[in-house]
């Protein structure tokens, strides 16, 4: 691909004299999966809900190519745009599955949900579309009608991945998609995730603290500290030679562990 696909220019937010992120700036591409990095407190999730319009920056802009090619400034969108660019081209996989779903309604419907959002209206066709995305994330037909509460922790966080895929957006963001989740656990995941991004060709970026998540789903990779992006690089390369002393020190807890 020749062009980006998402362009995030001097992004910053501030709560009066803290600030959240300051002056940060990227592009990412069709296909391509970013890793944003640090320790808590560093930004990255406040980066992450102001790209993603759940926040409202202070200042700078988050430009989308949508499908027609033309590119699009999402603040500069109405709420009923934004809603719909959420329903469709766009995902967000919370580290909390309960926040990503309707915990009173089935599997099922929290699939179906999204389509009948993008204006499907046929019983059978939804009801099927939610079968075949709750075999892509491995829980069982049987478990169609179970409300998301009987579930565990990682099948909660599958339902969520497969209600938000199942419009086939091309950009998704996911905010610690494995946290919270025992390491055998945490594994499956990450290979179905790899999986699901690869197959589907998605952009993503993925907000971590666990740098082995990013080494194993991302190209790229950014690292934060006190809101502001000290180093950028493809991830192998961060990871491998790490050039900001804290980067350096990062890597290097993890070795020691």
């Amino acid at each position: 691909m020749d062009k980006p696909l998402l362009r995030v220019t001097h992004l910053s937010k501030s709560y009066g004299p803290r600030i959240g992120c300051a002056d940060v700036s990227f592009d990412l591409w069709p296909g391509e999966v970013l890793a944003v990095v640090g320790e808590s407190g560093s930004g990255k999730t406040t980066m992450l809900n102001a790209v993603s319009t759940r926040l409202e920056p202070t200042s700078g802009t988050v430009s989308y190519r949508m499908r027609d090619g033309a590119w699009r400034d999402v603040f500069a969108m109405s709420e009923a745009e934004r809603r719909f660019l959420m329903r469709t081209d766009w995902g967000f996989v919370h580290q909390n599955p309960a926040d990503g779903l309707r915990m009173t309604v089935s599997a099922g419907a929290n699939v179906g949900e999204r389509l009948m959002a993008v204006g499907d209206r046929h019983y059978g066709n939804i009801r099927a579309s939610a079968i075949d995305w709750l075999g892509r994330v491995e829980i069982a037909e049987d478990r169609i009608d179970d409300q998301p509460r009987a579930f565990s922790g990682g099948m909660r966080q599958r339902l969520q991945i497969a209600r938000n895929l199942v419009t086939r957006p091309r950009l998704i963001f996911m905010d610690e998609p494995t946290g919270g989740l025992d390491v055998s656990v945490q594994a499956r995941l990450l290979d179905l995730l790899r999986g699901l991004v690869s197959d589907m060709g998605l952009a993503a970026i993925v907000v971590t603290h666990d740098l082995a998540v990013a080494r194993l789903l991302s190209h790229r990779m950014m690292v934060m500290k006190d809101g502001r992006v000290i180093e950028h690089g493809l991830t192998d390369r961060v990871l491998d030679d790490p050039r900001a002393p804290y980067t350096q020190l990062l890597v290097s807890s993890i070795l020691q562990v």
